[in-house]
């Protein structure tokens, strides 16, 4: 059955800002020097940002709620991204696994522009839990991005990025787990992962460069190669996020397709029994889960500077 689609949207970061909640101080306005003002040198210097695509198929049971899965977008710089996906076994205590994601990423869109987190995603991470108050807990992945190009990346469980450039992934995040299917997390409960368990990256990234940011439910039901080639059909970013998000889907609901996640569930033990091997059968099969694909690519504009 086909499931509906939630809000695809494009933003030019350099032009706008875009987000599903509240913020206050993420805005970057600059003015023109008066006509009085003494005459300084000025250098030209090229500034990248993201233009983004983001699109979310929310589980089949949890249509109704809008999914579990929460991000922001800001403009703040060069751009800065947040995922968090909801851990879904609160929903056994009676939890609203969507509440706790979408409440940290309400307080990361507050906190960054923020003096103390100055450019450091684990920072902005830090801020944003201490105050989030609902019960739950979440993978959490942060990419900031500055004007020099500069994309620094926190992340705690199970969340990804990848980063491509002239059709070959330059760098990629590896998921955080205390064992198969049970990655880090933020929590409300004391006992838990922080953001001194996140582990941080740092890339520079140039004109042309492709970001794929999203929940697990991305990474697990596609293959770095065919996040390569559907890409590279598209030049709208919109167009390419819903692409990744509905091959993931299709994916995550052909149980012969054998998948990431059934792979690695074999090269972790996990695989049919043995007289079922001798007659050439093997573990396959998806991953029913949330599915958030974010694409942005880097672009890069010529400013001058007085000096």
């Amino acid at each position: 059955m086909a499931v509906p689609i939630i809000r695809p949207c494009s933003i030019s970061l350099s032009h706008r800002l875009f987000s599903p909640w509240p913020k206050k101080r993420n805005w970057v306005s600059c003015c023109a020097p008066s006509e009085s003002t003494p005459a300084r040198s000025e250098v030209q210097r090229s500034e990248v940002s993201f233009s983004i695509g983001t699109h979310l198929i929310p589980h089949p049971k949890k249509v109704d709620k809008g999914g579990e899965d929460a991000f922001f977008v800001s403009s703040y710089s060069g751009g800065v991204i947040a995922v968090a996906d909801g851990v879904s076994g609160w929903a056994e205590e009676n939890v609203d696994p969507s509440l706790f994601s979408r409440e940290l990423m309400a307080h990361a869109s507050d906190f960054v522009g923020d003096e103390e987190v100055n450019y450091d995603p684990q920072i902005l991470m830090r801020k944003a839990h201490a105050v989030t108050s609902s019960r739950g807990s979440a993978t959490v992945i942060v990419a900031m991005l500055e004007r020099n190009g500069t994309l620094k990346i926190a992340n705690v469980g199970d969340c990804g990025l990848r980063v491509i450039r002239k059709g070959q992934i330059i760098f990629s995040t590896f998921p955080q787990e205390h064992y198969f299917d049970c990655p880090y997390q933020l929590s409300s409960e004391v006992v838990g992962q922080t953001y001194i368990d996140a582990t941080m990256s740092s890339v520079q990234l140039t004109e042309g460069d492709i970001i794929v940011m999203g929940s697990d439910g991305l990474f697990d039901n596609i293959f770095d190669s065919e996040i390569i080639s559907t890409v590279s059909k598209y030049s709208e970013v919109a167009e390419a996020a819903k692409a990744l998000a509905s091959l993931a889907h299709n994916h995550s609901t052909d149980s012969s397709f054998d998948s990431p996640y059934s792979s690695e569930a074999r090269t972790r033990g996990y695989d049919v029994p043995w007289w079922k091997k001798i007659a050439g059968i093997k573990l396959t099969g998806m991953k029913l889960s949330e599915i958030l694909a974010i694409y942005k690519s880097v672009t890069s504009t010529n400013t001058l500077h007085s000096q």
